[in-house]
């Protein structure tokens, strides 16, 4: 069967098609804004206009807007495909790439949450989450160190702890597969560290 993943929870718009679980197309960009507008050219560049019949969607934590862009997206491919499509923790993702490398070591992925915030959580080697993800100031994110730290904010974060191997990366779409149960298989909805920055009254 043939995956489609996609990831926009950060400043990178990110596919990938799989045949089974061999990768066989990809494209990741860092763009900052304007997913809506470049995802969907992007899937449709891929081989086979990127169809299939699995859709894995990046529901966050991360970008409000950027995340329900990949869902909306997701939801109504799979409509149009009659394809299943479900959900995966974009932190997990991440982490997921690293698998492998430091195996012995624990590592943190911390991605820029806004506000001035930090989304962060850490991981086993095998990309296992060892807490939930939170939304912290720096100095409390800090709190949870480790020697391999991931993501957009991995060289401010050791900076500050004053230890720790940094990867500053965004996450791509190409490690989907790699994403541990537990990670993916959610529902096709986006997930937030912390409360919106709006309410809607009834």
């Amino acid at each position: 069967m043939l995956t489609l993943a996609i990831d926009t929870s950060s400043e990178a718009c990110a596919v990938a098609l799989f045949d089974g679980d061999q990768l066989i197309d990809a494209d990741h960009r860092v763009i900052g804004r304007g997913h809506a507008e470049q995802l969907v050219p992007m899937i449709a560049a891929l081989a086979g206009g990127g169809r299939a019949g699995r859709i894995l969607v990046g529901c966050g934590p991360g970008s409000f807007t950027g995340v329900r862009v990949g869902i909306a997206a997701a939801r109504a491919l799979a409509l149009g495909w009659q394809a299943d499509v479900s959900g995966f923790n974009s932190l997990a993702l991440l982490a997921a790439a690293f698998v492998g490398e430091s195996p012995a070591e624990q590592r943190t992925v911390v991605m820029d949450g806004g506000h001035g915030e930090w989304l962060v959580q850490r991981f086993t080697p095998d990309a296992l989450a060892l807490n939930e993800f939170s939304s912290l100031p720096p100095a409390r994110a800090i709190e949870q160190p480790a020697a391999l730290v991931i993501g957009n904010r991995a060289a401010a974060f050791v900076r500050l702890a004053g230890a720790g191997a940094a990867h500053d990366v965004l996450p791509d779409a190409r490690h989907a597969l790699r994403i541990v149960a537990g990670h993916r298989g959610w529902a096709p909805r986006p997930v937030y560290a912390r409360a919106p920055d709006a309410m809607v009254k009834a």
